[in-house]
């Protein structure tokens, strides 16, 4: 059961979308930055998912919650960002209908 009221809207998503503007050589210095940066957020809670796209060399994709603001200030703390090596495309999504699993994992959105 959430703690959250029943008339407070569910929380907000975002989905990042991480694609690399330089070569693989010019990434991978980069990447034990990036792990320690998504651990990071992971354990703050604003980071629900993250991992590689199929193919890799397209990127990564992140899913968020929160505030939006917060969000892209996060984004731009990525050693990637930083770096030029990727840059960040943000949706925001608020979630109309959402699976059971989903929404005990959001609190009962």
């Amino acid at each position: 059961m959430s703690d959250r009221p029943a008339d407070e809207s569910p929380p907000v998503l975002h989905v990042l979308l991480v694609r690399y503007t330089a070569p693989p050589a010019e990434v991978a210095p980069h990447v034990p930055g990036h792990v320690a940066y998504l651990q990071r957020w992971h354990a703050d809670g604003m980071f629900l998912l993250s991992g590689q796209t199929v193919p890799d060399d397209l990127g990564g994709v992140i899913l968020a919650v929160g505030d939006r603001e917060r969000v892209e200030r996060a984004a731009a703390e990525d050693p990637f960002a930083v770096a030029g090596v990727a840059a960040y495309d943000i949706v925001t999504v608020e979630a109309g209908r959402a699976d059971a699993t989903l929404r005990a994992l959001l609190g009962g959105a």
